[in-house]
């Protein structure tokens, strides 16, 4: 089989980001996975250590960093975020596409490392939609959703660093697409070459 591909999904918060991934990953198709990150960020309620992510020390996160574990990490908001290189190695030499659910820097980072990753940036029909979906998600404090508006202007202003652009405004339609672009990658002629070589093989054969 050959090799997985490398995607980075990146969105100003509020946009979806999350619950398209987990739609995606709630449709069956087991050759996809998405990375759990570390994180120095609190644990919120509900969230699992080793499902949502792995919640560290700073301490600890440094250290990581400083061995060189991370395929990228970045700080938001004050925390501290990082994917682990070596298993997204592993995911990828089995077939498998990974997913990392990440910002604009660390999708930089990624892309400058490993230039076959593909990006998809998800982003909201409007500004207004964004902030009653933060708003509404009941999570955060209001000053902290003032921030994050502030933030997301500017994140979004790197939607072209993507090779894909998402709209989520219908959820159903935005999914669509985010499949599409999977089935897409999957078509392209070196990865059929690879893993169709017998089929091609018997069709060419005199």
């Amino acid at each position: 089989m050959a090799k997985g591909t490398l995607y980075t999904i990146s969105a100003p918060s509020g946009a979806g980001k999350t619950s398209l991934v987990n739609a995606l990953l709630d449709s069956g198709d087991e050759r996809i996975c998405v990375s759990v990150s570390h994180t120095t960020r609190p644990q919120r309620p509900g969230e699992q250590d080793g499902v949502n992510y792995h919640f560290v020390t700073r301490e600890t996160f440094l250290s990581l960093r400083d061995e060189n574990d991370f395929l990228e990490h970045a700080e938001v908001f004050g925390n501290l975020y990082g994917t682990s290189r070596a298993w997204v190695d592993q995911q990828l030499a089995r077939g498998r596409d990974v997913i990392l659910e990440i910002d604009w820097q660390g999708a930089a980072q990624v892309r400058s490392r490993i230039e076959s990753t593909r990006s998809i940036f998800i982003l909201p029909p409007s500004l207004e939609t964004l902030q009653a979906r933060l708003t509404g998600r009941g999570q955060d404090e209001e000053e902290t959703i003032r921030r994050r508006m502030q933030q997301a202007r500017d994140e979004i202003s790197h939607h072209q660093e993507a090779d894909y652009l998402i709209i989520n405004e219908d959820f159903t339609a935005a999914l669509e697409d985010l499949q599409a672009v999977f089935r897409a990658t999957r078509l392209e002629r070196d990865r059929q070459l690879h893993n169709q070589a017998g089929l091609l093989a018997r069709l060419l054969k005199e």
